[in-house]
């Protein structure tokens, strides 16, 4: 038998992650440009808030399963690799690479996107792999 992963939740969640980057970069550029914080801090505060959206939006949108407070609480699971590399590839970009605070978080924000993706899907739908039409 022969698993194959869904394309389409692959097109949805690749969606989602971009309105959920938009959403983190505003809020970040918000407390970075206009509360005057340090970029860690910013960065960090952005991934908080709109990691809530991501949830309802994973949920709703990318898997198609109802949202529970079990996987609401486990959801963050999810997000621990992606702050991770997140963030030590944010401060390579701007305190080594020196690529600076306004950009780095885009770039940043790409590489943890595959971890990301196969957790999520795990967590959400606890299991990791969808077999497409026609195939077993």
């Amino acid at each position: 038998m022969r698993n194959l992963i869904d394309k389409s939740a692959i097109l949805r969640f690749i969606i989602v992650g971009c309105i959920n980057t938009l959403n983190y970069y505003v809020i970040y550029l918000f407390f970075l440009m206009v509360l005057d914080l340090p970029y860690i801090f910013s960065h960090s505060l952005g991934f908080g808030i709109s990691m809530v959206g991501s949830f309802y939006l994973n949920c709703y949108f990318t898997y198609k399963t109802k949202p529970t407070f079990k996987k609401f609480m486990q959801f963050p699971l999810t997000y621990v690799v992606n702050y991770t590399v997140s963030t030590g590839s944010l401060y390579l970009f701007v305190d080594i690479f020196h690529f600076g605070e306004l950009f780095a978080p885009i770039i940043a924000s790409l590489l943890p996107i595959p971890f990301t993706f196969i957790i999520s899907k795990w967590i959400l739908t606890n299991k990791t792999n969808v077999q497409t039409k026609g195939h077993s």
